[in-house]
């Protein structure tokens, strides 16, 4: 859902030159600045390397929810998973930014109880130690979908469908825990191009930001 959203910003912005997106599915998009490669294992990039080559930065949207996910399943979709694709596209773009969407609340300790939030707070630290020009960790609270664009986990539609409607609600009551798809992809492509002060935004920064 996330990457959906920022596909759409990145092709709205004029300063994008080219987008290349990697995933198990076909995007549903059509735009001349638009390349897509569709792969069922997206644990061993090195195949592509040759075509992942030449880009500015990584907004790296790929993930899973944690519900009903052992420690080490979900570690593998999370943080090896983001690891492996992450030291591919370093080693053929050493000037590359990489963007990773995490989640409010992560854990950087490795210490909490909450699972998904270790992990993430481990792929977060790794991600930070492996030597990009820039990386930067998004920690989005609750993500409102814009353009028609929709979660593929069922879940999620269920969640959206039933408070969606109360965003404007949410966003007076919680404003530093609410943002939308628009605003997650224009910090996202803002921060990829101009950097950051800080490595870690949070939903106040990433609003201030896409705004």
């Amino acid at each position: 859902m996330v990457g959906q959203g920022v596909l759409n910003e990145a092709l709205a912005d004029p300063a994008v030159e080219a987008v290349l997106t990697v995933g198990r599915r076909a995007t549903g998009v059509s735009d001349p600045r638009l390349r897509e490669i569709v792969r069922a294992d997206l644990f061993d990039l090195e195949p592509l390397a040759a075509e992942l080559t030449g880009h500015d930065a990584c907004l790296f949207c790929l993930g899973v929810s944690s519900v009903g996910m052992s420690e080490p399943e979900y570690r593998r979709l999370t943080h090896d998973l983001t690891l492996s694709a992450a030291r591919t596209l370093l080693r053929v773009n050493p000037s590359m930014t990489f963007c990773f969407v995490s989640g409010e609340g992560t854990d950087s300790t490795g210490k909490g109880r909450a699972m998904w939030a270790r992990v993430k707070g481990q792929t977060e630290n790794d991600l930070l130690a492996l030597g990009f020009k820039g990386a930067y960790m998004f920690r989005p609270g609750f993500i409102r979908p814009m353009k028609r664009v929709r979660s593929r986990t069922r879940l999620y539609r269920v969640l959206y469908a039933t408070l969606g409607f109360t965003y404007p609600l949410l966003k007076a009551l919680f404003p530093n825990q609410v943002t939308t798809g628009q605003i997650m992809g224009r910090a996202m492509l803002r921060v990829a191009r101009d950097g950051y002060a800080h490595p870690m935004l949070a939903t106040r920064e990433i609003n201030a930001v896409g705004s």
